[in-house]
Order: C-alpha cells, then sequence, then structure tokens
C-alpha cells in the first residue's frame, strides 16, 4: 500500500508551472525530493497538504483524497515546514498543553522525551529560540502525536552537523515501522543519501526522476573522458555532463557504456546537478 499517491498533479502560477507528474511513497520507506530553489518542493507539499488548490491531478493519503484527510486525518499526518511557527510568547510546556488540545492521540510522554533529547528549555519563550532550536521542537510536535506519514520541508536546515545526524536517526527510527512513511525535502542532499529509500528530482516544476536510491547508483555512472572519447559516445546513453579543464564529466547510463570504460559512482547531488544542466 502506498502511504502518499500523487497523480498527474499541477498547479500554475503566472510563468510557472508544476507537473503534470506521478509521485508515491510506499508505506514503511523514505522519499527525499531534491530541486533547486523554485523548483516547485514546497508547491508540492502545500498541494499535499491542500494548502492550496491544485489544478489538475489527485493526491491520495492512505488511499483517502487529501481534501478528505484534512481535518479529520491530521492526526495521521506530521508536519514540519521550513519556517517552525508558534505563538512568540509560549514556552515547551505551553505548547504542549495546546498540541493535547489539537490531536486526540497526543503522547505527552514521548513530547517531553524528545525534549529532553534535543535540550530544548523548558521556560525559554519561543521567540527566543534559535532557528536549529524551532526545527527541533517543530520535530518534537510531529513526532509526538502517533502520526503514519511525515512531511517534512527543510527540517535540517538550522541544524549542526551533530544535530542533523541524531534527526536523521530519528527519522529513520520512525520507518522501521512498516506503517510509516516519510517525505522529505532537503537542500542537504548528503543527509537524504543516508536517509532516503527513494530518491525524486524536481526542476523547473518538471519530476525528472524517481527512483529507488540504490538503483540510481546501478543504473548510472561518471565516465571522465576527453572530448573525442565523449564524440564517440552513444547519444541514448548520455544522461549529461560537465566539461572542466582536464576534460569531460559524463553522467551515463551503465548499460549503455562503452564496453571496457571505468564508470565512477556517482552520488546523489551529482546525479542531479548533471541531469538539471541537461535539462536546461
Amino acid at each position: 500500500m502506498n502511504a502518499l499517491e500523487l497523480k498527474q498533479i499541477q498547479k500554475s502560477y503566472g510563468d510557472f508551472t508544476l507537473g503534470p507528474f506521478d509521485l508515491a511513497i510506499p508505506s514503511g520507506c523514505i522519499l527525499g525530493l531534491v530541486g533547486e530553489n523554485g523548483a516547485g518542493k514546497t508547491t508540492t507539499i502545500k498541494l499535499i497538504l491542500d494548502m492550496i488548490g491544485r489544478d489538475g491531478g489527485t493526491v491520495r493519503i492512505f488511499d483517502r483524497d487529501n481534501r478528505e484527510s484534512f481535518p479529520a486525518g491530521r492526526e495521521e499526518i506530521g508536519v514540519v515546514l521550513d519556517e517552525v511557527s508558534f505563538s512568540a510568547c509560549l514556552n515547551t510546556k505551553e505548547i504542549g498543553r495546546i498540541m493535547a488540545g489539537v490531536y486526540r492521540s497526543w503522547d505527552q510522554t514521548a513530547y517531553e522525551g524528545y525534549l529532553k533529547r534535543f535540550a530544548l528549555p523548558e521556560k525559554k519563550p519561543f521567540k527566543d529560540y534559535s532557528l536549529g532550536m524551532k526545527k527541533k521542537l517543530g520535530i518534537a510536535v510531529a513526532l509526538s502525536h502517533n502520526a503514519r506519514l511525515l512531511i517534512l520541508d527543510e527540517p535540517t536546515g538550522g541544524l549542526d552537523p551533530l544535530a542533523r545526524d541524531e534527526v536523521v536517526e530519528l527519522f529513520s527510527e520512525f520507518t522501521r515501522d512498516e506503517g510509516h512513511a516519510v517525505l522529505i525535502s532537503s537542500h542537504i542532499v548528503s543527509d537524504l543519501e543516508k536517509l532516503c529509500d527513494y530518491i525524486a528530482f524536481l526542476h523547473r516544476g518538471r519530476l525528472l526522476l524517481c527512483e529507488e536510491k540504490d538503483r540510481l547508483y546501478e543504473e548510472y555512472g561518471v565516465f571522465r573522458c576527453s572530448p573525442e572519447d565523449f564524440a564517440a559516445l552513444e547519444p541514448s546513453a548520455v544522461v549529461g555532463k560537465r566539461e572542466t579543464p582536464y576534460g569531460i564529466e559524463a553522467l551515463l547510463r551503465r548499460d549503455g557504456a562503452p564496453r571496457g570504460a571505468e564508470l565512477g559512482r556517482v552520488d546523489i547531488e551529482e546525479l542531479f546537478v548533471l541531469m538539471a544542466k541537461e535539462a536546461k
């Protein structure tokens, strides 16, 4: 069963159009959404959360139309947006009391455990929190009402490397329950590479690919060659290229590479950059 399923989703703003494209996250999996600023990542998340109206397509959350999922289905969905917002004067204890009134499945013990794990001060008002502390508090709330699906927009932004590693481990723990799933958008591609089962590339509103992360390593490789060697390649095997002072770095489909060619392993960030350059 898919925890989240988008079919032919589309949204237009003036000269920008997102989609149409299909995207799905199987239960028990984490999907990382990669894209440059303005690619459509936040718009996609807002469409999933029914924060904006769609121009076409469908969004289903646990096989229910997302317009039926809010507010009735909010218990099942934990959300951390790019800007975490709570009333400026509230502290963590007061926020916990408010959340207990919002979510029937609120788990105060779990919430207090996350506050302790993140070393968040109990009495300091939200307005005095750093960006990283705000993100940690948003994550603590999202994980404390027994959600089955996490929707995360840049959740590790503003966190130091140690805190990012801890948060990545938390999300990994979350999907050890096969009934859970995570959609995470991030500019920190190294976090996604460690965490995700699936990777989706958005570029200028277009979905370039959505694939299992491990299959990307199997299907693509980097061929470092001279311009003459590049010209001899089968065009259908070339996904993207980058010219350097030392020659050409070509992103190839491994099944179309020349026999005997040595292809280097491609990382997710390099794969996205080379595919996006070609898409231009």
